[in-house]
């Protein structure tokens, strides 16, 4: 290997190419054919997609491995006959590399091209090279704990963790691998591991939809995230009964009465228990693919290492293979696994917003400890609930359960009565008609979609508005709503999915600290319908009289009645009394967000 300044160059054979020369330089890794025969290598090499690269970056490179001594192809044919090419022995190693998709939400398509030489060291010397520079790009994982549920959508997450577990083996990822055989598996499992066990894994990653990476959520927060509750309605009303002022809405129309500032916020201790549940079918147990420890370069002390979050350094990882895996698309751009895969080995980090739900009554006379749920994408009640609660009794149909529930339940077309409190922000003004809309947020925002390196979720300026510990039941922005709904809605990213390409809501980005609360009040079937179709449409579906959109970071749910139940991230969570709040950046994700 010679040096020319910052490049380093050499002469190696590429298979099915003929020799050439190799240059790398701080960017990247290039090759070009040496001799006469280029033109005839051209025409003739059957392998295509090696003709239109002559480089790649070193952030497209995810593994190089050393394969040894073995044979090459010619296809210059200087040694063999006119169409087929020589074969010669020599020492190999491989690029394993990827090609972006052209167009926005694209796939990322895999390569690999395999060099040779005669010298051993020659070989080994540039295997070396090209690991230190690919591992500049970021903070690749070594030792991640897998989770892949079997039965997930169609039945295909083994097929799909069979389909990407290579890709962590050439990148030398160390795998330890689950496959959940019942429900709350991976919940119990990850919520049992001690700080010490936990730390010696960089993430955790989930192979199957938005219900699985649900379940590692809670298992990993429920007794890792040490943060107060956010006020109950309980707590709200009595601060409203100190004072005059209050802001209330009944059935939508504003009251002139704005929420108190003088009251006791009483803060509860989170509790670990969970109620999701989903039904998993039984499957093999447990099984370790490249196991083993590495160095992650923990203190002296680590046997007493404390794992908190929110934190820097650990991830979640969500390779999908559910029904809708709305998570994967609002995070990346794209339903595919070998995507996700590559997002992770290359070691992408972004922040994820999770919602934290605080269960206070089960039903109105219960009077249990209130539990903690936490979701990544969406909560909520009415339609969502009906529909993921209808869908239980037929996952025999697969995906198309949510189809024929869905349709029930909009048949069936019931409201329920309910009142929502929730923060007001600077962005929610009270136009002439005395409905409460985000004009100033729809009209600026409405096109800044969040994308890689989101300018809005990287900006932390109004960091001190959006302090979890100042939303109490103190704060003066507490509005009110009272009345029938036929859906009550709070999406923490965009929930875009095949059905609704560009999301629930569009413009919500993945880790500005606000939820995105969406009321539908009852109105006709056919509005309701209309409604649905733009949302499956890409057209503004909050443009009618009936639905209320606000950004907010808090708000709370309270119901005299247990008719319909929450959807938590896919998952079932049976409640009359809940508070919402947004976590900004609580996790971090092995993704770098969408690209538009």
């Amino acid at each position: 290997m010679e040096r020319n300044g910052s490049a380093a160059t050499s002469t190696l054979f590429l298979d099915r190419i003929g020799e050439v020369t190799v240059t790398m330089d701080p960017g990247g890794f290039s090759w070009k054919l040496i001799g006469p025969d280029q033109f005839w290598a051209s025409c003739l090499c059957m392998n295509l997609r090696l003709k239109s690269e002559n480089r790649i970056e070193f952030a497209n490179i995810y593994a190089v491995e050393f394969i040894g001594w073995g044979l090459l192809e010619d296809a210059n044919g200087r040694a063999g006959s006119f169409l087929s090419g020589s074969k010669l022995e020599m020492y190999r190693f491989v690029v394993h590399g990827f090609q972006r998709g052209r167009t926005c939400g694209s796939p990322w398509t895999l390569c690999e091209y395999t060099f040779g030489h005669k010298d051993l060291r020659t070989c080994e010397s540039w295997v070396q090279q090209l690991i230190a520079q690919t591992n500049i790009e970021a903070v690749r994982p070594k030792n991640l704990l897998v989770f892949v549920h079997p039965s997930c959508g169609k039945g295909h997450g083994v097929k799909t963790w069979e389909m990407v577990e290579s890709m962590f083996s050439r990148a030398n990822v160390q795998t330890k691998v689950t496959i959940t055989q019942r429900a709350r598996h991976a919940y119990d499992l990850i919520a049992s591991l001690s700080d010490k066990e936990l730390s010696s894994f960089d993430g955790i990653v989930a192979v199957g939809g938005d219900g699985l990476f649900n379940e590692v959520l809670n298992g990993l927060l429920s007794s890792r995230h040490d943060a107060p509750y956010p006020p109950s309605s309980e707590e709200l009303n009595n601060a409203c009964k100190k004072d005059q002022n209050v802001q209330c809405m009944n059935n939508g129309i504003m009251c002139s009465r704005p929420l108190c500032n003088g009251a006791t916020n009483m803060l509860s201790t989170p509790s670990s228990g969970s109620d999701d549940h989903e039904p998993l079918l039984s499957a093999v147990g447990s099984i370790t693919s490249n196991g083993g420890s590495h160095d992650r370069g923990l203190p002296a002390d680590a046997d007493t290492v404390k794992v908190s979050f929110p934190n820097d350094w650990f991830r979640l990882g969500l390779i999908p293979a559910g029904s809708t895996d709305s998570i994967v698309v609002s995070t990346t751009g794209t339903r595919d696994p070998v995507t996700s895969a590559l997002q992770i080995i290359l070691g992408k980090r972004i922040s994820l917003d999770i919602a934290q739900v605080v269960r206070w009554k089960t039903s109105p006379s219960s009077k249990e400890v209130p539990s903690v749920h936490y979701a990544a994408s969406f909560a909520g009640y009415g339609f969502y609930g009906d529909v993921i609660k209808g869908s239980e009794g037929y996952r025999w149909m697969g995906p198309k359960r949510y189809d024929y529930a869905g349709t029930m339940a909009f048949l069936k077309h019931r409201s329920y009565e309910a009142e929502i409190k929730f923060l007001k922000t600077e962005e929610d003004v009270v136009n002439k008609k005395g409905t409460q809309t985000s004009e100033r947020f729809h009209e600026n925002l409405k096109k800044v979609v969040c994308r890689a390196n989101c300018n809005i979720c990287n900006d932390t300026n109004d960091s001190a508005d959006l302090d979890i510990s100042n939303i109490s039941s103190q704060d003066s922005r507490w509005l009110q709503y009272r009345g029938c709904f036929l859906s009550v809605g709070a999406a923490v990213i965009s929930c875009r999915n095949e059905r609704a390409p560009e999301g629930l809501v569009a413009e919500a980005h993945l880790s500005d600290g606000f939820l995105h609360l969406i009321l539908i009040k009852d109105c006709p079937r056919p509005f309701y319908l209309w409604h649905l179709l733009k949302l499956q449409r890409g057209s503004n579906p909050f443009d009618f009289k009936f639905v209320e959109h606000h950004k907010t970071p808090a708000f709370t749910f309270d119901s005299s009645h247990n008719e319909s139940v929450w959807n938590v991230d896919g998952e079932i969570l049976q409640a009359c009394q809940v508070s919402v709040r947004v976590c900004r950046g609580l996790i971090n994700l092995f993704a770098s967000g969408p690209e538009v």
